[in-house]
């Protein structure tokens, strides 16, 4: 039985589910382009160059950033398989875009993209709903930077990690982290040392488990929302999530 209490997260969760389940939405217009192959550290696009053209990431990751006033990299996000990047309303990128590993893309040119949301009005309302969905991001991450501790904002992104990965999260979860720890400290404002004391505590405590350098596997999914500090779902049992749809086998 679905708890009231987890009603935010099973929005979160089927809002996901819908998304990565979507054949017809934005994506659809990039799979007639050729696959474009980033070394790892490749540029895709600087903050500043002409927005030209959008992008879809096939395969691999990449970071998202920007460099402050004193040289400092801040990270923004991550992009992995199926997100859309280079959106702008403007006539230049706002962030630079960096291949963590090896990534292929698609690119669309921005006249191209922009014709067809012109020609079709669902794809506007997906696109209404993707800068939406940007917004939203930006705002949960300065919540992040601006009121969470250090363990709060692991949590956090670990969470937000075994969502990426299943739309159905529980415990013993694989996630996988193709970004390095240096990345990850960027992203949640802290330093290195810092997010290594605190994975190190989260595995002592058996909420996590490390596999290796990129891979950790969550133990006690229920205990990692809770130390988030975003839900107030209390138990180490994966959610139970009411099948909605008609028969499958």
């Amino acid at each position: 039985m679905l708890q009231t209490n987890n009603v935010h997260h099973l929005k979160e969760v089927r809002s996901a589910a819908r998304l990565g389940a979507e054949p017809d939405g934005l994506r659809a217009l990039f799979r007639k382009q050729p696959a474009e192959c980033l070394s790892a550290g490749q540029s895709l696009f600087f903050e500043g160059d002409m927005a030209k053209h959008l992008f879809e990431v096939v395969g691999g990751s990449l970071r998202i950033f920007k460099i402050i006033s004193d040289g400092r990299r801040v990270i923004t996000g991550f992009a992995h398989v199926g997100d859309i990047v280079g959106v702008s309303l403007k006539s230049h990128y706002l962030y630079s875009a960096e291949a963590i590993v090896d990534t292929r893309i698609r690119r669309l040119s921005r006249r191209a993209f922009e014709a067809e949301i012109t020609r079709c009005p669902d794809l506007q309302s997906k696109m209404f709903s993707h800068l939406c969905d940007e917004m939203a991001a930006a705002q949960d991450q300065m919540v992040l930077l601006s009121r969470k501790s250090a363990e709060e904002r692991v949590c956090t992104f670990l969470r937000k990690q075994v969502q990426r990965g299943s739309a159905f999260p529980g415990s013993s979860a694989l996630v996988e982290l193709p970004m390095t720890r240096l990345d990850i400290a960027d992203y949640l404002g802290l330093t290195i040392e810092t997010v290594s004391r605190t994975m190190t505590r989260l595995a002592r405590r058996g909420i996590v488990c490390p596999v290796d350098r990129h891979t950790v596997r969550v133990m006690k999914y229920g205990v990692l929302v809770q130390l988030s500090g975003d839900d107030e779902y209390y138990g180490d049992e994966p959610i139970q999530i009411p099948y909605a749809g008609g028969n499958h086998h």
